[in-house]
C-alpha cells in the first residue's frame, strides 16, 4: 500500500503541474458527483423526467453512500494532501480517501441512467462524466488513483447488483401491503444502520497521523475527521424515506411523470422549495454533533426529504393538476 501511496503523490504533483487552468473545470466536473449535486439531479428526474428511473437513481445513491462510508472506515486511507505537503489541496476533504465516493456515486449513478435510457449519446455523455469525476478528484489533490479505481469498482458492483435484483425484487414487492412495504423499507434501513454502525465500532479507537494533522495545517485545511457517524442516519433515513414514498403513492394511485413541458418545469420548482425546506431548513433548526438525539432526528430529516421526493410531492402535483389525467401507477 505504501508504494501505491508514494507513486500516487508523483502522480497527483505531475498532473498539478500541468498548469493552474484546469482548476476551473475540475472543480465543475467533481462538483457533478457530489451528494449535494445528486439531490437536485433526483427529484429532477423523478418529478419529470422519469419516474421510474428517478427511483433506481435515488435508491442506488442512498445505498452507494452507505456502503462508501464502511468502505472508507475499513480501508482508512489518508488523502494525497495528508501525506505530502507538495500536494495542493484544491478540494479539500475530511474523511478517509478510499474508496473515492465521488467516483463510486458517479458510476453507480451515472452507470445506472446510461443502461436505463437506451441511447448512444446519452450513454456516451455518462461514461464521460464518469471518468472525468473520478480523474477530476485526483488532479484536486482529494484522492490517489487508486482511491478512484477502488470507487468505479465498488460503484460498478453495485450497479450490477442493481440492475440483476431489481426486477426480481420489485415483482415480489408487488403481492405485498403498504403495511408490508413499511416493514421491509423499515427494515432494510436498520439493515444499512447495522452496517455503518459495524464498521464505526470497529474504528472507535483510530487516532489520526500526526503527519496528516500537520499537512492540513500546513495547506489551511480542517483538520482530519474521518469517523462521522451522522453519514449512516443521512443514507439509512434517505433509503428508508424514497421506499416509503413510492409505497404510498402506489396506493394513490401511482405517479408518471409525463406531461406537458411547462407542468414538469413547475413540479420541478414547486418540489424542490420542499426539497431544501426539509433539507436545509430542518438542517439549521436540529441540533448537530452525536448522541442518540441528533442521529434520531437526522434519520427523521432525510426520511422526510425521500419521502417527499416520491411520495409527498407527486400528491401535491396531482392534488393541483399538475399531472397528466391518466396517470398510471410507476413502473418499479
Amino acid at each position: 500500500m505504501q508504494n501505491w501511496i508514494d507513486s500516487g503523490v508523483g502522480f497527483v504533483i505531475a498532473l498539478q503541474n500541468i498548469g493552474t487552468w484546469l482548476n476551473v473545470p475540475m472543480q465543475f466536473f467533481s462538483q457533478l458527483g457530489t451528494e449535494d449535486f445528486f439531490f437536485l439531479v433526483l427529484p429532477l428526474i423523478y418529478w419529470s423526467i422519469d419516474s421510474a428511473l428517478g427511483l433506481r437513481v435515488g435508491l442506488i445513491l442512498a445505498t452507494s453512500s452507505m456502503f462508501n462510508y464502511a468502505g472508507k472506515l475499513l480501508f482508512a486511507g489518508p488523502r494525497p494532501y495528508w501525506v505530502s505537503s507538495h500536494v495542493q489541496a484544491l478540494w479539500p476533504e475530511t474523511t478517509f480517501g478510499a474508496p473515492s465516493g465521488h467516483a463510486q456515486h458517479a458510476m453507480s449513478v451515472w452507470g445506472m441512467i446510461a443502461l436505463y435510457r437506451n441511447n448512444l449519446w446519452v450513454r456516451v455523455v455518462c461514461f464521460l462524466l464518469i471518468f472525468l469525476i473520478g480523474f477530476s478528484r485526483i488532479y484536486l489533490g482529494s484522492h490517489f488513483p487508486h482511491d478512484v479505481i477502488f470507487g468505479w469498482l465498488f460503484g460498478a458492483i453495485l450497479l450490477w447488483a442493481f440492475v440483476r435484483f431489481w426486477e426480481p425484487v420489485a415483482a415480489w414487492l408487488r403481492n405485498k401491503s403498504f403495511r408490508q412495504h413499511i416493514w421491509i423499507s423499515f427494515i432494510a434501513s436498520l439493515i444499512l444502520m447495522a452496517l455503518g454502525l459495524s464498521v464505526t465500532a470497529l474504528r472507535s479507537n483510530f487516532q489520526t497521523p500526526s503527519l496528516w494533522i500537520d499537512n492540513t495545517l500546513l495547506a489551511g485545511t480542517e483538520i482530519p475527521a474521518p469517523i462521522d457517524a451522522n453519514n449512516i442516519f443521512t443514507s439509512a433515513g434517505t433509503f428508508f424515506g424514497l421506499a416509503l414514498g413510492v409505497a404510498w403513492i402506489h396506493v394513490q394511485g401511482g405517479y408518471q411523470a409525463d406531461g406537458p413541458a411547462w407542468k414538469r418545469v413547475l413540479r420541478y420548482v414547486i418540489g424542490l422549495i420542499g426539497v431544501l425546506i426539509l433539507w436545509m431548513g430542518l438542517g439549521e433548526i436540529f441540533p448537530r454533533g452525536d448522541g442518540v438525539l441528533v442521529y434520531s432526528l437526522r434519520f427523521i430529516r432525510y426520511t422526510l426529504v425521500g419521502f417527499w421526493i416520491t411520495g409527498g410531492a407527486p400528491w401535491v402535483f396531482k392534488h393541483f393538476n399538475l399531472t397528466t389525467s391518466s396517470a398510471r401507477k410507476p413502473s418499479v
